[in-house]
C-alpha cells in the first residue's frame, strides 16, 4: 500500500528535492510551500505523515504542528530541524510531533523515520477498526427496543455510521433523538474523540453564535479571555445541533456558511479557524413545512438532510414498552435495601395500553417515579401516575357495554394477558419473566398448566434460549 505524506516547507530547493527523494522510494507525495496551504489541505485530505519544517516564515513548523494534531490527531508528524535548534524540537515533541529529524538529512534516516511514524498510524488505525467491529457485533446498548421500527432504525444507523455524511434526526420530543446521535458516535471512525452537543433553543442568538464559533479577547463585554467555539473543541469527533429548527434565521445563514466552508469565524475575529467534526442535527418540527412558511432556511435543511433517520413514536412501537420499563427498572436506585423486581399484570397491562404522548422519556419518568412510591417488591397500578392508572383505551365504535355472560375470570385473564406478553416478546421466555416480574420457573409452571409450554428449559440449554 503506498503511503501518502504531506511534505512541508518554504525553500523551494529542499521541497523539491524531498518531492523527488521520497517519490522514488515509494511515497506519494504532496508538498506545500506555506503552512497555511498544507492545513487547508489537511483539512480536506488524508495523509499517513505530516512532514515539516520547523523553521518557516509565518506560522512556525510548531504551531504547524500543534494545529495539524489538533486537525487529525491520529495523523503523525514529523519535523526537521537543525542540529543547533533542539529546542525547538522538544517544543514541537511537546505541541504533539510525533518525531523529529534534524539537518543536514541523511536520507535512510528520514524514510526509516517515516515508516516507523506510518507504521504507528496503521496500528492505531487497526485498533480502531477492531473496536468498531466489536461494537457491531454487540446489539446497540444505548437503544432498547425488538420492534420492527426499532430494527429498521437500528440498521439504517449502522449503515451510515462510519461515513462523513450529515445527519438528520428527526422524532417527537422525548424519543431519544440524542441517543441516536451518541450512538452513530459511538459506531464511527471518530468513537474516541468528542461527543459536543448544544441544545439551539435553549439560548439566544448573540449567545448561541459565541458558544458555536467562539470569539475573541474583548469581544464583548465580558470577553475576558479568547474561547475557541464549539465547532472547534468537536474536531476529530462529533457536534450534535439538537432543536436545529429553533435556530434563529440570522444564525441559521452563519451555520450554513460554515458548514460549507468547513471553517468558523470567532466572533471578534478577523479570519476564520478550520474545524474537522461531523455534524448530526435533530429537530421535532417539520423542517419542510417550516421551509414553505419561511421559517427554515431551504439551502440550510438540504445541507443537514443528507441522511434522515426518523425515530419512531413510542405508540408505533407498542412491543417495546415492556422491555423499555424492565430496563429502566435496572437502572433505578434499590428502595430500602430491597430492589423492585419487577411489574404486577395489571400494572404491565396499563403501560401496554397507554398511548404515552410523551414517549420514552415520558415512560423513563413513569418508572422512576412507581419505584420510588411502591412499598412492595413489584409495581403495582396504584404506584403509577393517575394519568396512566386510570387511563381507558377510546371504545371501538358500535360495542356496547360488556355483560356479566363476557366476564372473564381472574386467571383466564392472567393467562390471556401472560400468553399476549409473550408473543410480543417473540417467545422468549427469561425476557417475558422479566417484564411480567415472575421467576422463570414459575412462567414455565403456569406455561405447562395451560398447556402452551414444557414446565423447565431443556436440560443444558440457558434462560436466554428458551
Amino acid at each position: 500500500m503506498t503511503r501518502r505524506l504531506l511534505v512541508i516547507d518554504d525553500d523551494p530547493s529542499m521541497l523539491d528535492l524531498l518531492r523527488v527523494e521520497l517519490g522514488e522510494r515509494g511515497f506519494d507525495v504532496v508538498s506545500k510551500s506555506s503552512p497555511e496551504a498544507a492545513l487547508k489541505t489537511l483539512t480536506e485530505e488524508d495523509f499517513s505523515v505530516v512532514l515539516t519544517d520547523i523553521n518557516m516564515a509565518g506560522m512556525t513548523g510548531v504551531d504547524l504542528c500543534r494545529e495539524a494534531v489538533r486537525l487529525r490527531e491520529d495523523t503523525p508528524v514529523i519535523v526537521m530541524t537543525a542540529f543547533a535548534s533542539m529546542e525547538s524540537a522538544v517544543a514541537s515533541i511537546r505541541a504533539g510531533a510525533y518525531d523529529f529529524v534534524t539537518k543536514p538529512l541523511n536520507h535512510d534516516d528520514l524514510v526509516l523515520a517515516i515508516e516507523r511514524a506510518a507504521d504507528h498510524r496503521d496500528l492505531r488505525d487497526e485498533l480502531k477498526r477492531m473496536q468498531r467491529t466489536v461494537a457491531e457485533l454487540r446489539p446497540f446498548d444505548e437503544i432498547v427496543g425488538e420492534s420492527a421500527a426499532i430494527k429498521a432504525m437500528c440498521n439504517l444507523i449502522a449503515r451510515v455510521a462510519d461515513s462523513e455524511a450529515t445527519v438528520l434526526v428527526t422524532g417527537e420530543s422525548g424519543t431519544g433523538k440524542e441517543l441516536v446521535a451518541r450512538a452513530l458516535h459511538s459506531r464511527s471512525a471518530r468513537a474516541s474523540g468528542p461527543f459536543v452537543a448544544i441544545n439551539c433553543a435553549a439560548m439566544p442568538e448573540p449567545l448561541l453564535e459565541s458558544e458555536l464559533f467562539g470569539h475573541t479577547k474583548g469581544a464583548f463585554t465580558d470577553a475576558r479571555t479568547a474561547r475557541p467555539g464549539l465547532f472547534v473543541k468537536a474536531t476529530g469527533g462529533t457536534l450534535f445541533l439538537d432543536e436545529i429548527g429553533e435556530m434563529p434565521l440570522g444564525m441559521q445563514a452563519k451555520l450554513l456558511r460554515a458548514l460549507q466552508e468547513r471553517r468558523a469565524r470567532p466572533v471578534g475575529g478577523d479570519s476564520e479557524v478550520p474545524f474537522n467534526a461531523r455534524i448530526v442535527a435533530a429537530t421535532n418540527r417539520d423542517l419542510e413545512a417550516a421551509v414553505e412558511n419561511r421559517a427554515f432556511r431551504e439551502d440550510l435543511f438540504y445541507r443537514i438532510n443528507v441522511v434522515h433517520i426518523d425515530v419512531p413514536a413510542l405508540r408505533e412501537r407498542e412491543n417495546d414498552v415492556l422491555l423499555l420499563a424492565h430496563s429502566f427498572l435496572q437502572k433505578s436506585k434499590l428502595r430500602g435495601g430491597e430492589p423492585v423486581r419487577g411489574l404486577k399484570s395489571a400494572a404491565a397491562e396499563m403501560l401496554v395500553a397507554y398511548p404515552w404522548p410523551g414517549n420514552v422519556r415520558e415512560l423513563q419518568n413513569c418508572i422512576e417515579r412507581a419505584v420510588a412510591l411502591t412499598q412492595f417488591d413489584q409495581i403495582g397500578v396504584d404506584d403509577l401516575p393517575e394519568r396512566i392508572g386510570q387511563y381507558r383505551p377510546p371504545r371501538t365504535q358500535g360495542v356496547s357495554t360488556v355483560s356479566v355472560g363476557t366476564i372473564l375470570r381472574v386467571d383466564e385473564m392472567e393467562r390471556r394477558y401472560v400468553l399476549q406478553v409473550l408473543e410480543l416478546l417473540g417467545g422468549n421466555k427469561a425476557s417475558a419473566a422479566r417484564a411480567l416480574g415472575m421467576d422463570r420457573r414459575t412462567l414455565y409452571r403456569k406455561l405447562d398448566a395451560w398447556g402452551n409450554g414444557s414446565a423447565a428449559p431443556e436440560p443444558g440449554s440457558s434462560p436466554a434460549e428458551s
